[in-house]
């Protein structure tokens, strides 16, 4: 049997695998559907853009759904104080997201301009709202939230919904915001013709370099902030309760990690070498090169604040030691180990249909597309 140490490293690694997962697909189509107003200017043009992301959206909220219950199942602890923390975030994302099914399927059941219009801003909306409020939520952990523990291990919490409002966190709002309009740009750029390209191609130049810009001013900001470190713990081979370690704040501390492990910072290099890759690459009309290249970025943001935070998972402003950590936040070792082997099986199955559906819904989305084919199109 695998040690308890490692399974935690290894869902720890798992989670931020699925996350990735779902900001590399659903990313796209979230950025796409707050690109709508901007791309498309007639009831067609905007038609191209519902059609490129249409078929596969639905699918790509799988790496999200499968991310919420590996948390559960790893972390329960982590879900529970983070669920009740984000409560109403969690509540306006989730009613964010649910404009998208309705907008997808009643948008074209009604010829009426006004009723097709309202539905185009609902999209916008199911994909403006997630994007940011996903970046909030990151950029909390590094401010820290309001929760602690007792003695008894009871949780109680502080501050409220507005409390996550705090400036770091909603610059991280628009770091996540721009990182996924960008993706659904190259998207767009990739799968779409005429004018609707062009002003996808445009937007992937301007938000490739709004991306790199604000997320290295994030890296200065974060460099100036107050981070934790892990003083003590216990044996992370074992059993830990999260009040049996010790933990201090310190200017910079969310850096140490970098200075620990100098190839770290390979991370945050790919994140805004994307970007500007991207932006590159729109610049030179190349459109599968600039898609693959605000992936990178993606993958760079997303494993920058991960290690940035490592090994803490949830941090408290309330109390320090009661910060959640890679170490003493998960189930049982024997849950972790069957749990892997569950994952081994299904996150292989949902690569290869995610990969099957792309192939099929492959090729150029276009107006005479969508008016010759009007009982598949949106």
């Amino acid at each position: 049997m695998i040690d308890y140490e490692t399974l935690k490293l290894v869902w720890w690694g798992l989670n931020a695998a699925l996350l990735i997962g779902f900001a590399l697909t659903g990313g796209f189509d979230l950025g796409a559907a707050a690109l709508l107003p901007f791309v498309g200017k007639t009831d067609e043009e905007r038609r191209v853009a519902i059609n490129a992301i249409g078929p596969t959206w639905e699918g790509n909220q799988t790496w999200l759904i499968t991310a919420g219950g590996a948390i559960f199942a790893a972390w329960p602890l982590v879900y529970a104080a983070a669920f009740s923390v984000f409560y109403i975030a969690f509540m306006l994302l989730l009613f964010a997201l649910f404009l998208r099914p309705v907008g997808f399927d009643y948008r074209s059941k009604v010829a009426d301009p006004r009723w097709r219009t309202t539905w185009d801003w609902g999209l916008f909306i199911g994909g403006l709202v997630p994007a940011i409020l996903c970046g909030v939520a990151i950029g909390n952990l590094f401010v820290g939230l309001s929760f602690q523990f007792d003695d008894s291990m009871r949780v109680s919490y502080g501050a409220g919904f507005f409390a996550l409002l705090n400036p770091f966190s909603l610059f991280c709002g628009l770091v996540s915001l721009s990182m996924l309009l960008l993706h659904g740009a190259t998207f767009l750029h990739l799968r779409t013709d005429a004018h609707v390209q062009r002003r996808a191609r445009t937007a992937v130049m301007v938000w490739g370099l709004v991306t790199a810009l604000l997320f290295a001013l994030g890296g200065v900001w974060i460099k100036q902030m107050a981070g934790l470190h892990l003083v003590q713990i216990g044996d992370v081979n074992g059993v830990i309760t999260p009040l049996s370690k010790s933990v201090q704040a310190g200017e910079g501390a969310w850096l140490t990690n970098f200075h620990t492990w100098p190839q770290a910072w390979l991370a945050p290099i790919a994140g805004i070498g994307g970007a500007l890759l991207a932006a590159l690459a729109g610049l030179l009309r190349w459109r599968w090169p600039a898609f693959l290249a605000s992936g990178l970025a993606i993958v760079g943001i997303i494993v920058t604040a991960g290690l940035a935070l490592f090994p803490f998972v949830l941090p408290s402003s309330l109390d320090l030691n009661s910060s959640l950590t890679v170490w003493d936040s998960v189930s049982s070792q024997k849950t972790l180990g069957i749990m892997l082997g569950v994952v081994l099986v299904f996150l292989p199955l949902i690569s290869i249909y995610t990969t099957w559906v792309y192939r099929v819904m492959r090729g150029t989305v276009t107006i005479d597309r969508i008016r010759r084919e009007t009982h598949t199109s949106y």
